[in-house]
């Protein structure tokens, strides 16, 4: 181990692993650590016997959940928006090859106690129950509005400069209700809170564009894809990647601990009394919990059940946002759930996850309202984790630390992260302008 490289990847969860890959690809020598004997880290996924073993401390599940290595349960649910930047980076980085997808069946909203499929069309306003008759008519309107627009072409902009104007702004020039902005924002430009209503427009067109564009792209019946077997596979692929270009994995190893010269900088990583010397370090927050600070907690339910979600069209997978603002909360709540279809368990079992930023002590009571659109569970399992983001400065000690995954069931905020350290750490930014005609859904058996 006593080499230098120039970068040292601690922990295989899912951002280490992307980095890990696209830094190899890049010619850097890198050495990719952790002190698991398994990939994933956080963001790992867990047959049946590890599952129980984690949350009820025994070996043994019951039979009739079927076999334990049939299950394959995330423990950070998110689907892949097909068009996003996750897809991007798997086709920049050709490691489309190393896996296969599918498409996710739904896309819903939560009102008033009541599930909706998400309308992101124009014509699909026109059929959506969610509103009434003029309301349909107006968000038609926007919906065009949306479509039709083009950042390079004034004649699309109908006079608005959306880099100064507020998503408040747009919305109120279409005379949309309050409802109605609720599902646009949340299920569909797919923000958690209402912050971004009074930031620039631009960014919320482009993120209901790239839901409408992600939607046509499988014609699904959502914008989602995911990987058969689970998220499991894409911290493993990148690994792969990372491998081919000549970076070295090193699992179960103790301690890892970041050596640093008398300036403070990073300069190599110690495990089981020999070092490896670097001038980057990369890791998740656990390696470095004095350079990170609390901001909050993500909570969960993990259920498995033996049909799908009520209401739901019979979907086997199926993501459903439930707005803030419906619930009285401060952010959303998130419904994620996969099934045999995509491998993940036995034939005719379920995996639901209730997902939401905690807000309160009381896991149980706070998902309620997810849980109960569940109908009957087989078995639920309730956890809890404190998220950090980094607090050093990365010019000062060279160590490059990722925010720990948040409560949202999509990938976008985590490949933004990992983005912006990738431009930390390189001084460049990725270029992700590819043939996404590239990567494919597995088709149906």
């Amino acid at each position: 181990m006593d080499e230098e490289y120039d970068v040292i990847v601690l922990g295989t969860g899912l951002k280490e692993c992307i980095l890990s890959g696209l830094l190899s690809v890049d010619g850097l020598k890198v050495l990719h650590m952790d002190r698991n004997d398994y990939y994933g880290g956080k963001s790992t996924s867990l047959n049946l016997t590890q599952l129980w073993k984690r949350f009820r401390g025994s070996d043994t599940p019951q039979e009739n959940l079927g076999a334990s290595r049939e299950y394959n349960v995330d423990m950070i649910p998110k689907f892949i928006m097909a068009n996003g930047l996750l897809v991007q980076t798997l086709i920049h980085t050709d490691v489309t090859k190393y896996l296969n997808f599918k498409a996710v069946d739904g896309s819903f909203v939560y009102k008033k106690g009541k599930i909706y499929k998400v309308p992101a069309t124009d014509v699909e306003a026109l059929q959506s129950p969610l509103m009434g008759l003029f309301e349909k008519r107006r968000v038609r309107k926007f919906f065009i509005y949306v479509q039709d627009y083009d950042e390079k072409d004034p004649k699309s902009h109908e006079g608005l400069d959306l880099s100064k104007v507020t998503a408040r702004e747009i919305i109120s020039k279409y005379g949309l209700e309050d409802d109605t902005i609720d599902f646009i924002g949340h299920a569909l430009a797919l923000h958690n809170d209402d912050d971004y209503l009074d930031q620039p427009a631009i960014d919320f067109v482009k993120r209901i564009k790239l839901y409408a564009e992600s939607l046509a792209r499988f014609q699904g019946g959502s914008p989602y894809i995911y990987p058969l077997y689970g998220l499991g596979e894409l911290p493993q692929a990148f690994a792969r990647l990372s491998a081919v270009y000549g970076g070295t994995y090193m699992l179960n190893k103790p301690e890892c601990k970041v050596e640093f010269d008398d300036s403070g900088k990073a300069i190599g990583v110690t495990s089981a009394g020999e070092t490896a010397k670097c001038k980057k370090v990369v890791c998740d927050p656990s390696y470095l919990s004095d350079k990170v600070k609390k901001v909050g907690k993500v909570t969960r339910a993990v259920c498995i059940m033996s049909h799908p979600i009520p209401d739901a069209n019979d979907a086997h997978s199926v993501q459903i946002i439930l707005p803030q603002k419906q619930l009285g909360r401060k952010s959303d709540m998130y419904l994620f759930c996969c099934s045999y279809a995509h491998n993940v368990a036995p034939k005719g079992k379920y995996i639901a996850f209730v997902s939401a930023a905690a807000e309160t002590d009381n896991p149980e009571e706070e998902l309620k309202p997810g849980i109960e659109l569940l109908g009957p569970v087989d078995e639920i399992f309730y956890h809890s984790y404190d998220t950090y983001v980094p607090t050093n400065n990365q010019e000062e000690d060279n160590c490059f630390i990722s925010a720990t995954y948040d409560a949202t069931t999509h990938f976008e905020s985590t490949v933004m992260d990992v983005l912006e350290m990738y431009t930390k750490i390189t001084g460049k930014t990725l270029d992700l302008s590819v043939d996404l005609s590239a990567a494919s859904a597995a088709a149906e058996n």
